[in-house]
Parts: structure tokens; C-alpha cells; sequence
């Protein structure tokens, strides 16, 4: 064996700073014998395309709400539907007799009376888009008809199958930052809120029924979204703000009495004659195991303009456009079928968008984070609610300080995968000279290895901008499709410059 060649190909490595699971594209034809073992580079070009991203999976726990006009990709528009969650075991406080020494005695008898104050929708969201003065007007409509927590919703929900346009709960003006809350207040909370008053029969309704409930012993839970099947929450009003709501609350309000922590007695007011009340409430949330799905509407026409310019490519969020790359696997096939992959980098180069800065008042931003994905698993990845496997799915952040580039420094796995795919698929067409559970154009199952190529996108990856929800340790545990506004223009396109698919490999030759 020739040490220098082992040392060249050691060194290599050791400077790239490949994972430990690299590809093993090669492996199977190992010589047995005496061999030189070489460490190669090479570049392989990779061509790109906009797609309409269409309708995407848009199961989250942000609502967003607003509507921003932008002066390259047109307006969007957003609202969402979401149902409340009403825990088991469920109860108001009990009413409260002030003549009746049983209800005095009873530290749980609060409530003094059995009629309900006031209901109210809470929005509180940490951060929005666009301008924070902008006037805005949002409308709450109950729905008629529950969402099911079995189904996918996409960003194309048509809200009007859910509610009905004469179950109008309440309209609310607001901007996103609202001048009479004092920064103290705002801090102190740590978030911004828009509280929207509710008709006070829709709160009675739901303690009516849980009274009644009560008093035959039964859970009032199961009742409660059959009761109150979930609201839809939409921007009627202004253009240049979009709000990202983390929390919905529907509080239902009502007087309690005050009661000493020590005595467990009933304050008096000076005269000590008139009974002191306050207000207490419960709260029913909305959460993403419930149900939440965003509505978005949007320049169609223009989105679909931008699709179809050729010399470079877009990522466009929410909702938009994605860039599709065409990895060539035929050529890994015949120039290194006898080698082994150890790097395979793939960068996209996003164009500077200094210019949309200094040229509007509120430019979206390029996502922070992309996934790469093989396109016949796009849709699936959201809907099975999975995480990057580094083997056909992968992350990476966009590089601001140094390349203004989003680089996936190793996918050598995915093309070892692809690759062995097309190895058993045809095994199985000269075994059986179809494969049943992939069909072509017409319908039927492929009878060769062109058609399953073309039906199963095998050498096609969708790269699309992501949010990313991190544990305490820093590790990735959620990955939804980015619902806020922003896009980048990449280098690429079908009539532009292909992409540099970098390439270290180990070849090892007598």
C-alpha cells in the first residue's frame, strides 16, 4: 500500500470534519486484495427550481393574524380557527349563600350568584410583523362546525365550512403595540395582549351547562366542544401588521367573595355590614394538541410570476414558493460507484437584501432556517410530525456574519440511500417485472427503472424555510413549516448559474 495516498486521504477528512455516519457508497465492491487507497475531490452541478409551495401542513401553536401588502411578492392575509380545551374534573366555584351557614362553612362556595359578569377573548402574542402603529381590526366568529383532531389542515382552510357569518362573538380595533399600556405594565407581563369583549349569554351557557352537569354527576369536559365547538379569528380591517399569538384564552368571569386566608371568613367592608366581592375567572385555552389551524390568503397571481422567473430561485413564506434542487445521482452512479462517499456539500447562496432595507419601511427578512427533504417525503414530514434524520432529512441555519449562504455540509447519507433504493428497485423489476406499490402516469404499477425514477422524484430534495422548537438541552424536538412573513432569492435557477455539489470520496483501485 502506498502511505502517501492514505495520509492524503486522512488529512482530507480530518479537515472537512465528516460525522461519524457518512455515506458508504462503494462499499459492497471492496476489493479483497491489495489496494491503493486514494483520497479525490470533485464538483458535481446541481440544478434548481421555484415551486409553488400551494397549501402547506399549518398545525401549530401560533396563531397569526393581520394583513401586509409587500411590494415584490403582493398582500397576504391571515387568520386562524381554534378550538378551547376544557380540562376533566372541570367545575366553577360553588355559589355562595351568605344566609346559609352550610355555604359560610364551605371553603369552596365563592361564586355570590349564579350569574356570570362578563366573557372575554385574550390574545397575547411576544411578536408580530410589520408596523407596530399600524390601525388593525380583528372579528371573532363561533364556529358551527368542530375541526377533527384526525384531519390535516393546510393553510388553504376555507373558514366559511366552519362558521357561519351571523355568529358574530365580538370586533375588536387594536395595533400591535397599544399606547395606553404603559412599558412598566408590558414588561412586567412580558408580552402584549388584545382583550376582546364576548356576548355575557356565551359564558352563561357554558356555566349552565356545567351546573347542570354537575349536578348529575357527570364530567362536564366531553360536554364542553360539543357546547362551544371553537372561534375564527380574522383581520377585517388594515394592512401592515401581522401578530403571532402564542396563547388564546376564553375567560368566563364572574363576582366571588373575598374570603380571610386565615379564617376562611367572609371580608366585610368598613361598615361591616355589606359583603366585599371581587372577580375571579376560568379560563379555557387553545392548544395545538386541540386543534389550531391558520388560514392564509395571498397574491396568487404575482406569487406564481415569481415561480417562473428562471434565473435564480425563491423561498417565499408563509405559504409560497420552495426551492426543488435535482441531485445527480447518475453521475455518483457512473463516476464513483467503486468509491466511498465521505462528504457531499451543498450550499445555496442567498442574494443580498440590503437594498430591500434601505428601500421599505418593513422589508421581510430570509427565513432563518431551511430543511432539506426528498421531495416525495415533503408532505408526509409534517403531517407525521417528524424530525431531521440526517440520513434523508436535514437542517442548517443561514450563515449571516460571514457568507450570507444556508450550507448542508454533509448529505453524503442521502445519496448512499437514493442510490441503494435504485439497487433493490431493480431487483425487483427483473424478479417480478413490476413494482405494485408505486404507479406511474397511467396509473398502473412501473414495469422499468425510468418509470419508478420519474414517479418516486428519486433524485429530487424540496428545501423549505422551517421554525425549529428547541428542549433545554438545545435539542431539535419540533420542526413545523415557517408561517411568518420572509423570503430570500437564491442563486440558481434553470437558466442560471447551477449550484457546486462538493465532493470528497475515498477511492480505493489495485
Amino acid at each position: 500500500m502506498k502511505v502517501k495516498y492514505l495520509l492524503l486521504a486522512l488529512v482530507t477528512l480530518a479537515f472537512i470534519g465528516c460525522d461519524d455516519n457518512t455515506g458508504a457508497l462503494g462499499l459492497d465492491m471492496f476489493p479483497g486484495s491489495d489496494q491503493n487507497i486514494n483520497g479525490k475531490s470533485t464538483t458535481f452541478e446541481v440544478t434548481t427550481q421555484s415551486k409553488l409551495a400551494e397549501d402547506v401542513f399549518a398545525k401549530t401553536s401560533v396563531g397569526y393574524l393581520g394583513k401586509f401588502t409587500d411590494p415584490n411578492f403582493g398582500f397576504f392575509e391571515a387568520g386562524f380557527l381554534a378550538q378551547m380545551h376544557c380540562y376533566e374534573g372541570f367545575e366553577f366555584p360553588a355559589y355562595c349563600d351568605t344566609n346559609n351557614e352550610a355555604d359560610l362553612a364551605n371553603p369552596k362556595a365563592l361564586m355570590t350568584s349564579n350569574e356570570i359578569y362578563r366573557t372575554e377573548l385574550r390574545l397575547w402574542y411576544t411578536s408580530y410583523f410589520g408596523d407596530s402603529l399600524a390601525p388593525s381590526r380583528l372579528s371573532v366568529y363561533e364556529l358551527d362546525t368542530k375541526l377533527n383532531k384526525e384531519e390535516a389542515y393546510y393553510t388553504s382552510i376555507n373558514p366559511k365550512d366552519y362558521y357561519n357569518s351571523a355568529d358574530l362573538l365580538g370586533r375588536k380595533a387594536y395595533t400591535a403595540k397599544d399606547p395606553s399600556v404603559s412599558d412598566s405594565l408590558r414588561e412586567a407581563w412580558g408580552r402584549d395582549w388584545i382583550i376582546v369583549n364576548l356576548p355575557q349569554s356565551l359564558g352563561q351557557r357554558i356555566y349552565d351547562k356545567s351546573r347542570e352537569c354537575q349536578a348529575n354527576n357527570e364530567d362536564f369536559a366531553p360536554y364542553f366542544m360539543d357546547l362551544f365547538k371553537g372561534i375564527y379569528v380574522k383581520n377585517d380591517y388594515g394592512d401592515g401588521t401581522v401578530l403571532y399569538i402564542t396563547e388564546i384564552e376564553l375567560n368566563v368571569i364572574y363576582e366571588v367573595y373575598v374570603r380571610d386566608s386565615d379564617s376562611g371568613e367572609i371580608y366585610k367592608k368598613h361598615d361591616e355590614v355589606t359583603d366585599s366581592t371581587a372577580y375571579s375567572w376560568s379560563s379555557f385555552v387553545a392548544t395545538k394538541e386541540i386543534i389550531q389551524a391558520n388560514s392564509f390568503r395571498s397574491d396568487e397571481d404575482l406569487i406564481k410570476q415569481k415561480v417562473e422567473e428562471t434565473d435564480w430561485t425563491y423561498l417565499k413564506t408563509p405559504a409560497g414558493i420552495y426551492t426543488q434542487a435535482t441531485i445527480p445521482l447518475e453521475k455518483f452512479e457512473q463516476e464513483l460507484s467503486q468509491d466511498t462517499l465521505n462528504v457531499v456539500e451543498l450550499t445555496f447562496t442567498n442574494y443580498n437584501q440590503t437594498n430591500d432595507v434601505n428601500k421599505y419601511a418593513f422589508p421581510m427578512t430570509a427565513p432563518s432556517y431551511l430543511l432539506l427533504v426528498r421531495e416525495k417525503d415533503r408532505e408526509n414530514f409534517f403531517i407525521n410530525n417528524e424530525i431531521n434524520d440526517n440520513v434523508t432529512s436535514y437542517i442548517t441555519e443561514q450563515n449571516l456574519i460571514y457568507t450570507n449562504q444556508y450550507v448542508f455540509s454533509n448529505i453524503s447519507r442521502l445519496v448512499s440511500t437514493c442510490l441503494e433504493e435504485k439497487k433493490a428497485a431493480e431487483i425487483e423489476l427483473n424478479t417480478f417485472g413490476k413494482i405494485s406499490n408505486v404507479l406511474g402516469a397511467d396509473g398502473q404499477p412501473v414495469t422499468n427503472i425510468e418509470q419508478w425514477m420519474e414517479a418516486t422524484q428519486w433524485d429530487k430534495v424540496a428545501v423549505i424555510p422551517v421554525s425549529l422548537v428547541f428542549d433545554s438541552n438545545s435539542n431539535i424536538v419540533g420542526i413545523t413549516n415557517d408561517l411568518r412573513p420572509g423570503y430570500a432569492k437564491l442563486k440558481g435557477g434553470l437558466n442560471g448559474n447551477k449550484l457546486d455539489l462538493n465532493v470528497i470520496y475515498t477511492s480505493f483501485t489495485k
